[in-house]
């Protein structure tokens, strides 16, 4: 015999459950109607209905109402659990969608100490405080490749470039500053420019964002028809900073970074020298936590390009479009 599969039990729907929970718990049909704003006939056909489906009775009938039967009582533990375990997979899924919970991965390329990043993070955390964040170092190319697999929701990076199969809108811009000993010769300048470091040796890290600075000085110093000596160091950032504080090179760094102070170092800025910085998504996401992220962003690059702490809004203050 063939099975009607109208009849089959994965097709039970959640507002039979529901009415068989009731009646569980009420112990009469007529109960159960008054208390969810349905007739006394209504209940019963329900349950009716989901009995046929089961392919079992679930209540016995009596004058005075009903009560569960064997069946009926080993079901009922199954329903509560199938009900509550939808209700929350739905609120769960309703709070991702308002940005309440979730997770966003970022790539990034400056630091995070101050500046506009950090403020965007702190004004983000304060406001979606259930979404985690995950930030990820890496190269452009890296952050690019991820972000095209759907790794990473979004990543900063310096430049215009516009990346195939990618969005990408401007955000914000920094000063480029030198990093040198505060004995160095230069220390006592307040801005340099690329004809004071012409004769100067540059230390770059072999990690992000080593390469970008080392193809950004051979760049400068070459329209101006000269030659520079940039060695690559198998180090981190901090040890770089060693470094430069013992006299075996400059490095350049962006105006996030020089707000931590390292022993021995004083920052110069550039003369005329920005760092412009985008974000860089792939259209393909639908991740809505990131979604709101890119919104704040968004409107929060309309402020100065200079941000630090004194000088940006509560994020209160800040109109987030999509709320």
């Amino acid at each position: 015999m063939k099975m009607d599969l109208a009849k089959r039990p994965d097709s039970i729907e959640l507002r039979h459950l529901r009415n068989f929970v009731a009646a569980a718990e009420h112990g009469s049909f007529r109960k159960t109607g008054a208390a969810l704003g349905r007739s006394q006939a209504a209940i019963s056909r329900s349950i009716a209905h989901l009995e046929d489906q089961i392919g079992a009775s679930l209540f016995q009938r009596h004058t005075w109402g009903v009560s569960l039967t064997y069946a009926g009582q080993r079901f009922l533990r199954r329903a509560r659990l199938a009900i509550r375990t939808i209700s929350e997979g739905a609120d769960d899924v309703a709070s991702v969608g308002r940005s309440e919970n979730g997770l966003i991965r970022i790539g990034i390329y400056s630091s995070i100490a101050s500046g506009f990043l950090a403020e965007l993070l702190r004004a983000y955390g304060e406001r979606h405080g259930g979404v985690r964040i995950e930030l990820v170092d890496g190269n452009p190319a890296e952050h690019v490749a991820a972000i095209r697999q759907l790794n990473l929701d979004v990543a900063f990076i310096t430049g215009t470039r516009d990346w195939p199969d990618c969005e990408r809108t401007p955000l914000w811009s920094e000063r480029i500053f030198v990093a040198l000993p505060d004995h160095h010769h230069l220390a006592g300048r307040s801005e340099l420019t690329w004809q004071n470091l012409i004769a100067e040796p540059f230390i770059v890290t072999e990690v992000a964002p080593g390469q970008e600075i080392h193809d950004h000085l051979i760049r400068e110093i070459a329209d101006l028809g000269r030659h520079i000596a940039v060695q690559i160091q198998s180090v981190g950032r901090d040890n770089l900073l060693s470094l430069v504080s013992l006299g075996q090179g400059l490095t350049l760094t962006s105006e996030a970074m020089t707000v931590t102070q390292f022993p021995g170092i004083v920052y110069r800025p550039i003369t005329g020298e920005v760092l412009p910085f985008s974000a860089v998504w792939s259209p393909n996401n639908d991740n809505p936590a990131f979604r709101r992220f890119l919104s704040m962003a968004k409107v929060m690059a309309v402020r100065p390009a200079s941000w630090t702490i004194e000088q940006s809004a509560e994020p209160s203050q800040i109109h987030d479009p999509l709320q």
